[in-house]
């Protein structure tokens, strides 16, 4: 089972580089959603015509005309700027978009100057001896400053004030 694994590891290391050609024209030639235009587009000023649409009749290749081709690509390149603004545009548009539904959804929470709080363990912040046993959240901590949103200053129980600030999303209410 193990050779027959490392075999087949193999045979995907050896046919990738043969691939990636085509996975990088693919990647060139899909519309990404947030832009409406393709990659492709965006630098050369108009579409590519994919290996495959050659050999079937589609529109695009019945309306083909050699000789105004060269003419027709100086126009898209023309063009080009506005295309890239359009996109850049429909970027905007999306991204506000994705925040506006994020906010929707979001539910904030807000902490007190003076509420107990528990620490988040992160890789910053644990114990590199206790492993994956060590506890996930900290020692209880009093909030004693609130900066921004989300981002508050703690200080011990014993009065020690912590030198960074921690945002909320590591912070739980402590409850006695």
């Amino acid at each position: 089972m193990l050779k027959i694994i490392k075999v087949r590891l193999e045979e995907v290391k050896s046919a990738w580089p043969k691939e990636l050609p085509n996975v990088l024209w693919v990647y060139r030639t899909l519309t990404r959603t947030p832009k409406g235009e393709t990659p492709f587009k965006l630098t050369y000023g108009t579409e590519a015509v994919i290996p495959v649409e050659v050999g079937v009749t589609s529109m695009r290749i019945e309306a083909f005309h050699e000789e105004g081709n060269d003419d027709q690509l100086k126009v898209n390149l023309d063009c080009l700027d506005e295309v890239r603004k359009e996109a850049s545009q429909k970027i905007a548009r999306y991204q506000q978009k994705m925040v506006e539904y994020y906010n929707k959804r979001v539910k904030l929470r807000r902490l007190n100057i003076g509420d107990l709080v528990l620490c988040k363990v992160t890789q910053a912040t644990e114990d590199p001896t206790q492993g994956k046993l060590e506890p996930t959240w900290k020692e209880p901590y009093k909030v004693i400053h609130y900066s921004r949103q989300g981002s508050y200053h703690l200080e011990s129980m014993d009065g020690k004030k912590l030198p960074r600030p921690w945002n909320i999303e590591h912070l739980k209410k402590y409850h006695q």
